[in-house]
């Protein structure tokens, strides 16, 4: 069975269970009623649906989510909101960095 995101259950698992806090600013997820801004939301590292695996998919809070929408990882890391964060290749989390060094 699979989420309204075709992420498959087993799947969906894996990657709760590695992603605990926002991949990309490392804020800890709230529910929705506390903060819609930090709540969790998952996150397509190549902006491409048809891509679901351990190394696309991944957890990150809203806002970051919003932010980037379809930029380019390496494109959206230059941005304003990156900066103010600081969101920097050294700061996300392992996931990010090994789509960096893929040429994300």
């Amino acid at each position: 069975m699979a989420n309204s995101w075709n992420i498959p259950s087993w799947l969906e698992d894996e990657i709760r269970a590695r992603d605990k806090v926002c991949v990309y600013c490392g804020v800890e997820f709230t529910s929705a009623k506390v903060s819609k801004k930090t709540c969790a939301s998952w996150e397509h590292i190549i902006n491409d649906a048809s891509i679901i695996n351990k190394d696309n998919i991944a957890l990150c809070c809203c806002g970051c989510n919003s932010s980037k929408g379809q930029k380019k990882l390496s494109d959206w890391l230059q941005t304003k909101y990156c900066v103010t964060k600081p969101i920097t290749p050294q700061t996300v989390a392992p996931i990010i960095k090994q789509a960096i060094q893929n040429g994300q």
